[in-house]
């Protein structure tokens, strides 16, 4: 009965484990699409059905054991190259939502592993019914373990392609206990478990090829020629690539490069030194997003600042900056305080800090939780700690929804490129100040400002043009639905991407 239960709990660890690791390729593909969670559910639960489904046939097999060992094998042998085949094929076609086929059959591998375990171990007496029971109670343990254990321990430690593997040895290891408990010929014995060796060996073996680009053809697609990325951070909290030229994607979208420069701006930091323009004298800073931490950095070069807070929920952002010097001496500015936690529970968690400015600098606003800080309800709570006079800064990405979202809960609100600035004072670009503030600012003791008087008129044109006042905003934004955390905004919308 202890092996019942042992090779229960084994089957759903080993079940739950993979759905984890899948969702972290799709929501890679999909650049964290909220459709991506739900379709690979449905993907899989189709897969697990249909497996149960498909096992009683094998049920009624006297050389069950050895059978149930091949299902064991085929299902860790198929879960390991699930996620290298949705890259291959997302290289081919840039549909991810059409590799879902491989998924329904690898669940159905291991969905047939639970109803063969349960047979093969559990004699068909008068006190079956309860020890099954027992049986389903330790595959329900087992698969509570494989979400977090995976989720929150190995994918935390090590890369995805090792987790795979390792969750393939607890397969074949099963497959091994299942083999050597049971009255089999030493032949067939021998032959099982050097079966099961072999198949480790070969899937360690082939690890480097399949899931060494994994990420480079899961973000390029059809566009992949061989590319590899400079740097790769993956954690429990997602996967950072930084490529050879300094971009930077998180979770499979753009989330900027490392520059501060005005004079190059290849990544937009205008937006952030726009600051000064709109606040004349942001102090008390706080600041959702780290990304690249160009952004940060910009805030940090105003002269007026006295203290930024960051608040990054991913940890991984900060194993890029020291490598990176455009941004590295964030880490030593004194002024600067990074903090790892969601941006909106923090806030929650401390009421009493007050702010001059709310920068946040968000995601796509159609990626899965983006509402959550693009909604009605964290609006009224970033209003609720600004100051007198503060300023809500935040990356709508192009958003009427968003910025008809900050309008209805701010009495002024004006346009910045893709950005929405919102106060409850009059609300101005100021560019006098903003000049006067960047011809101070300093980056690691650098000017902000290049090219002299030519190139600060050049960057004043560019900056004006990208501006719009309130009334023509209101007016463009008048028919927009407002988000709320219900309604969840674009998540869901398909087309807005």
């Amino acid at each position: 009965m202890i092996l019942a239960w042992l090779l229960a709990f084994a089957s759903g660890f080993i079940a739950l484990s993979h759905e984890i690791l899948w969702y972290r390729v799709y929501s890679y593909a999909s650049q964290g699409a909220a459709d991506a969670f739900a379709l690979l559910l449905a993907a899989y639960l189709m897969g697990i059905a249909l497996g149960s489904y498909a096992a009683r046939a094998l049920c009624r097999d006297a050389d069950l054991p050895l059978r149930a060992v091949a299902w064991l094998l085929a299902a860790s042998a198929l879960a390991f190259l699930v996620p290298p085949a949705v890259a291959w094929q997302v290289t081919l076609l840039d549909a991810w939502a059409l590799t879902l086929p491989f998924v329904v059959l690898a669940a159905g591998l291991l969905g047939a592993v639970f109803p063969l375990v349960s047979h093969a171990t559990i004699a068909p007496d008068a006190r079956s019914g309860s020890r099954i029971s027992y049986v389903y109670l330790a595959n329900i343990l087992g698969a509570v373990a494989g979400s977090l254990g995976t989720g929150f321990v190995m994918l935390d430690r090590w890369p995805l392609g090792t987790v795979a593997w390792a969750l393939a040895c607890v397969s074949l290891g099963a497959a091994a206990a299942l083999v050597a408990s049971r009255t089999v010929p030493r032949a067939k014995l021998a032959a099982a478990l050097a079966a099961c060796a072999a198949g480790a060996g070969t899937l360690y073996a082939l690890q480097p090829l399949l899931y060494g680009s994994l990420y480079e053809k899961l973000q390029y697609g059809s566009d992949y020629r061989g590319q590899r990325f400079a740097q790769l951070v993956e954690n429990k909290s997602g996967v950072i690539a930084v490529t050879a030229t300094g971009t930077v994607f998180g979770g499979g979208v753009y989330d900027g490069s490392f520059n501060t420069s005005l004079a190059r701006d290849t990544n937009g930091v205008s937006r952030a030194y726009a600051l000064a323009g709109l606040h004349p004298a942001p102090r008390e800073v706080l600041m959702i997003g780290l990304a690249s931490g160009s952004w940060a950095v910009a805030v940090a070069a105003l002269p007026q600042l006295e203290r930024l807070t960051v608040v990054e929920i991913n940890p991984g952002y900060l194993e890029l900056l020291p490598r990176h010097p455009e941004v590295a001496g964030l880490l030593r500015d004194p002024r600067v305080r990074i903090v790892i936690d969601d941006g909106r529970r923090w806030l929650v968690r401390h009421p009493e800090r007050r702010f001059d400015a709310i920068v946040v600098n968000g995601t796509m606003h159609w990626r899965a939780h983006a509402s959550n800080l693009l909604s009605a309800q964290f609006a009224d709570l970033a209003r609720s700690r600004l100051r007198a006079g503060g300023v809500y800064y935040f990356n709508a990405t192009g958003s009427k929804r968003a910025a008809r979202t900050a309008a209805d809960a701010f009495a002024h609100v004006l346009r910045v490129n893709n950005c929405i600035a919102a106060s409850d004072a009059p609300l101005a670009f100021d560019a006098t100040a903003w000049l006067r503030a960047l011809r101070q600012a300093r980056v690691d003791g650098r000017p902000v400002l290049e090219g002299g008087v030519q190139g600060e008129r050049a960057l004043l044109t560019r900056t004006l043009q990208q501006i719009e006042p309130e009334a023509s905003l209101r007016a463009g934004i008048a028919r927009a639905a407002p988000i709320t955390d219900d309604n969840m905004g674009d998540e869901w919308r398909a087309a807005d991407r």
